[in-house]
């Protein structure tokens, strides 16, 4: 989604009957930075993002040189607003070396306004290659951790078809713990043939290394993936229900605050950086996501990168070039968008509700305006049905997800769909 650096974007003129106004944004949001690296070892059944085998390596400083290219091009849109997390995701950014993301790091310094407490985050994999490399890459200004565990059952973790085994995945969080404050360890339940006893162990085997963040993620089958092709025999939803209420439990007994639908983040005295999310500053909270599920703005390069990005009275969507070769020579010509719309008003609403309303606590009645540029009266209809069928609860000051509401999500979205969606 995006055109040439100078090229001059026409916007659609407004359906004569529409029934949402325009937005108008008083501020812009906070702004973060996505950073995608799509090759890994191999690519696991159940992935669908955009993520490639690195057979023969991988072309780092071909890939380093088109990101910074694509970062210049995408300047303009940013111009003058402060990046307040980087987030490095994949694929496996790990396979990178720490001298390249250095590089990376540094490029992004030298052309945008990095906060001082940036949040900047690598997703790594436990195997003992990218493991051995930690200590480098936090020396390289990484601060943030997130390991891709998914379990420490050997049979689990055949399953899943990772390429790790328990002992490594264990060594990998005593590195991260040894060279990093701030780590994350992600968790997946509802695996083949997994109990709920299986479920609980790997939470407390994760426990035991005091992480600062979980992210235990409910397995589910994604198209064009190896598992919707051949779907594995899964728990059925009873089972996964008790898995989740047990992990939940589990972790509020020894600390941590659920604060979003799969992340719950360790109590502490305090916590470095501004409170863009408005959730307590005495968590351990991943900024960078929060600033996802509160409808902040976020630029993504590299391949197949998305962008949502508010000027002064529209919000613009934008996706880069997939296929890795085709993204390096579209960047280096300046044309590493392939697709940018508008995002229209009717869909603004839903779009900042569906993340919102993931959050355990809610958000503030005014920041549905603030980061949408709309009023709340656009959405209040269907509010009032949410509520009617007991999922959500509000006040004037915060809307709130009820515990049915987050357990059935899907439905609770299914009414803030907007009008066109649903015809």
């Amino acid at each position: 989604m995006g055109n040439e650096i100078n090229a001059r974007v026409i916007w659609p003129r407004p359906s004569p009957i529409t029934r949402h106004p325009s937005p108008r944004f008083r501020a812009p949001p906070p702004l973060a930075l996505y950073v995608h690296i799509p090759w890994c070892v191999r690519k696991c059944p159940y992935c669908d993002f955009n993520s490639h085998e690195a057979r023969g390596g991988v072309p780092e400083q071909e890939y380093i040189a088109a990101l910074v290219a694509d970062l210049e091009s995408a300047l303009p849109q940013v111009w003058g607003r402060r990046v307040y997390s980087v987030f490095f995701g994949g694929g496996t950014p790990s396979l990178f070396s720490a001298r390249g993301i250095e590089a990376i790091l540094s490029a992004v310094r030298a052309r945008l306004p990095l906060a001082s407490d940036a949040e900047i985050t690598l997703e790594a994999n436990p195997g003992t290659f990218e493991a051995e490399k930690f200590k480098a890459f936090r020396a390289a200004g990484v601060n943030r951790l997130s390991i891709g565990i998914q379990s420490f059952n050997p049979a689990h973790l055949e399953a899943l078809g990772r390429i790790h085994d328990e002992r490594e995945a264990r060594r990998a969080i005593e590195s991260a713990r040894d060279n990093f404050e701030n780590f994350n360890l992600d968790l997946m339940y509802g695996l083949p043939r997994q109990t709920v006893e299986d479920a609980r162990a790997d939470i407390e085997a994760a426990l035991e290394y005091a992480p600062p963040h979980i992210s235990a993620y409910h397995l589910t089958i994604e198209p064009n993936t190896y598992f919707h092709r051949f779907p594995p025999k899964l728990p059925d939803d009873d089972a996964t229900a008790a898995m989740q209420t047990a992990i939940e439990e589990l972790l509020a007994a020894r600390g941590y605050h659920h604060y979003e639908v799969s992340a719950f983040a360790q109590q502490r005295d305090s916590v470095s950086g501004s409170d863009e999310g408005r959730v307590s500053p005495l968590t351990a909270v991943c900024r960078h996501n929060l600033n996802y599920w509160t409808f902040g703005d976020y630029l993504g390069i590299g391949a197949g990168a998305h962008s949502k990005l508010s000027f002064r009275d529209r919000i613009v969507r934008q996706a880069r070039y997939r296929q890795p070769k085709q993204y390096m020579e579209a960047a280096s010509e300046a044309k590493a968008v392939q697709t940018e719309k508008e995002a229209g008003s009717h869909e603004i609403g839903f779009e900042f509700m569906m993340n919102a309303l993931r959050l355990v606590d809610g958000f503030e009645s005014e920041l549905f305006e603030e980061r949408t540029g709309l009023p709340l009266t656009v959405v209040l209809k269907e509010l009032d049905e949410a509520e009617r069928r007991g999922f959500i609860t509000r006040d004037h000051r915060r809307i709130v997800p009820t515990l049915q509401g987050r357990r059935f999500l899907n439905d609770l979205l299914q009414i803030l769909l907007p009008e066109s969606a649903t015809a």
